[in-house]
Order: structure tokens, then C-alpha cells, then sequence
């Protein structure tokens, strides 16, 4: 079969029947319209732009499509200040479970920062029961595998706090650990406490780095943090020597990643909103994926983004050329990757993966 078939073939119903792994989605970021709308007035929020649904949806997408993480940002005092209850925040988990099945995802890890969330005044540890709930209800309704990740923001004092808080709750659903929020002036070895506290309990680390700051952030996250996933990372290729999408020759930073195999969670869409890259062409998912890193695909924000897994698929498939071998690969690799124990990994792999990949090219001949 060649390429160009492979490209028409694999159109959006096949892309959505293919079972996904999704490692980086932020809860507050991936809200239904409808959903946002009906929050603000169960709480009294009054700061909506707009009360129909497909108009709001249209204003997040709008406002997060400038080519700024700044800007990009602006629409979560939303999407927050109508999650300020354990009702509503077990709700937007609830449905964040039933969208990722209609999506085809068998397995997603979900992050969110309970710092704002509480200005009703739940407690941290309230914030996260409810959302675990939520998860939890729509894991036995759906059948969706799920693990969820405490971000601590780079522009707060409160990172070991949250550490704390995601190794309080290791046990009953977090399963792991991150620093989110805008990275210049932030960089990750300001809260190296934070990280310390995480690895003496080893525990898990992803970390945002590499978006909109250089490969030092990158650096720092492995190196001072001890990530073992990095967020975005697509100024990775800044340490690289590049021909059109192949690198004639890599520096030590990308050299370790690569052999030590530590994971890429890339954003397609969401690396063009926020202006971590210009466009698909300037995307280094190309070069990455050709060198055979730890590649993984992720949707970031639905909501702000307008996406889901099956379009970031379909982005890679069309514009890089991914057929679905390829795209069987980036659901393991994500697998590979996830923050839950081996034996439960390697069930996922096995029992649910393969096994669906394998009814998709019987069912349509692939």
C-alpha cells in the first residue's frame, strides 16, 4: 500500500474507531460549551462573552488562535471560575470521560491545578475528590482508563504544596506530577524542592518545557527536575542541526532524550495557537518522529484548541504522511509512557491496543 493510499483511506471515522492513548489534556482547557454555560449559571458567573453554545465555543477558539501562550491562557478565568464546586467539578471530569470514548481514547491522563479552584472555598483536597470522582463515575460508565495529574503553576510559591498534594492522593487516582503555566521568567529549577519531594517518594514527573521558552527549559526539567516526560518540547530542535525534516546531527541534550527515550507529549494544534511554532510545516514532529524519538500525541486544550484526538491524527497522517502502522506506534509509545504500574501498561497494550487496531484494519481492509 502506498503513502498516498494510505492518506485517503484512513478518513475520520477510521481515525476515530482507532483506539488512543492521550497523555497531555488539561481539564480546565477542555470544557464543553454547552457545559461552560450552564456552570455560569448555576454559580452566578456573569462574565461570559456570549450564552449560546456554538458562539462560545467559537470565542475560546478565537481567543486562543493569536500565536501567544499569554493570550492563549486568558480564556481559563472561564473555564475556572464556573469550577468552583464539587458538583461542577465532578461533572466536567464526568464528561471529559464520556467525550474521550466518543473519541476513541481507551486511556487518558487528565491535569489540572486545584489552586484555582477555590475560590468558594473548597480545600485543595476537596478539589481533587471531586475531581476523582467524576473520573472515577464515568471510568465504570465509559469503560476509559484514567490517571490524573496535579500541576503546580510556575508563577506561584506553591509547588511543594502540590507535590505533596499529588503524593497524598498516589493511591486513589494521581499518578503523577507537573509544572504548568507560562515558562519565560518561570523556569522549572525554581521549584526544584518540589521535585526533589516527588522523586524521594518516587513518584512520577511530567513538565512543561520547551513551548515557549528555549531547550534550556528542556534542560532543566530532565537534568535539575527530573522529568520523565516533557510537555511539548518542540524547542527540542533547537538543539539539532537540520536538512529539510532530517537532523544531520544532534547536540547532548537532544542526544539523551533520544537514547533515554524520555517522552515527547506533542500538541499539534495547540504549538500553532499558542505560537510555539508557526505552522504545521515549522512543526519538528516531523524530524522527531523520523529519528525515532519517544513520540506521543496529545490535545492539549479541546475547548481552546477545538480539537480532539482523532483531528490530531488526522494532522498527522495527512501532513506528515503517518499511515496507520505509524499511528498504532504513537499509541504505544503513549502507553509505553503512561503513569500507571507495568502490568497494567502492558494489559492496555495487549488486551486493548492491538487487539483494536487489528479490528480496524479487518473492518475496513487496511
Amino acid at each position: 500500500m502506498t503513502l498516498l493510499e494510505n492518506r485517503t483511506e484512513l478518513t475520520d471515522e477510521i481515525l476515530r474507531e482507532c483506539p488512543k492513548v492521550l497523555l497531555h489534556d488539561h481539564l480546565d482547557g477542555g470544557l464543553r460549551p454547552a457545559t461552560v454555560i450552564d456552570l455560569a449559571a448555576e454559580c452566578g458567573y456573569d462574565g461570559l462573552p456570549t450564552h449560546d453554545p456554538r458562539e462560545l465555543g467559537e470565542w475560546f477558539f478565537r481567543g486562543a488562535n493569536k500565536g501567544s501562550l499569554p493570550e492563549y491562557l486568558e480564556g481559563f478565568a472561564h473555564t475556572c471560575a464556573v469550577m468552583q464546586t464539587p458538583a461542577a467539578l465532578e461533572r466536567v471530569a464526568y464528561e471529559m470521560m464520556e467525550d474521550m470514548r466518543k473519541d476513541g481514547v481507551v486511556y487518558v491522563e487528565t491535569r489540572f491545578a486545584p489552586v484555582f479552584h477555590t475560590d468558594k472555598g473548597l480545600h485543595w483536597e476537596e478539589v481533587v475528590k471531586a475531581v476523582l470522582a467524576g473520573l472515577e463515575r464515568g471510568r465504570k460508565e465509559f469503560g476509559v482508563g484514567y490517571g490524573l495529574v496535579i500541576c503546580a503553576m510556575r508563577n506561584m510559591q506553591l509547588s511543594l504544596e502540590m507535590a505533596e498534594l499529588a503524593v497524598d492522593f498516589r493511591d486513589r487516582g494521581v499518578v503523577g506530577f507537573d509544572l504548568a503555566g507560562e515558562e519565560g521568567g518561570y523556569p522549572p529549577k525554581k521549584h526544584v524542592d518540589a521535585f526533589h519531594k516527588i522523586q524521594r517518594e518516587n513518584f512520577n514527573i511530567t513538565i512543561h518545557a520547551g513551548e515557549a521558552f528555549g531547550k534550556e527549559s528542556i534542560w532543566q526539567a530532565i537534568q535539575w527536575c527530573g522529568a520523565h516526560r516533557i510537555g511539548h518540547a518542540v524547542r527540542l530542535v533547537d538543539d539539532m542541526k537540520l536538512e529539510g525534516r532530517r537532523a544531520v546531527s544532534m547536540g547532548t541534550l537532544a542526544q539523551f532524550v533520544l537514547d533515554k527515550r524520555i517522552p515527547l507529549e506533542i500538541c499539534l494544534s495547540s504549538n500553532i495557537h499558542t505560537g510555539a511554532v508557526p505552522d504545521l510545516d515549522s512543526h519538528p514532529f516531523g524530524v522527531f518522529h523520523h529519528h525515532k524519538f519517544r513520540v506521543t500525541l496529545n490535545t492539549d486544550n479541546r475547548l481552546m484548541s477545538n480539537t480532539d484526538m482523532t483531528r490530531e491524527y488526522a494532522l498527522a497522517a495527512r501532513h506528515f504522511g503517518l499511515n496507520l502502522n505509524a499511528l498504532e506506534k504513537l499509541a504505544l509509545n503513549a502507553m509505553k509512557s503512561a503513569f500507571i504500574p507495568y502490568k497494567e501498561r502492558i494489559n492496555f497494550i495487549y488486551e486493548v491496543i492491538k487487539p483494536g487496531y487489528h479490528r480496524v484494519r479487518q473492518k475496513y481492509d487496511l
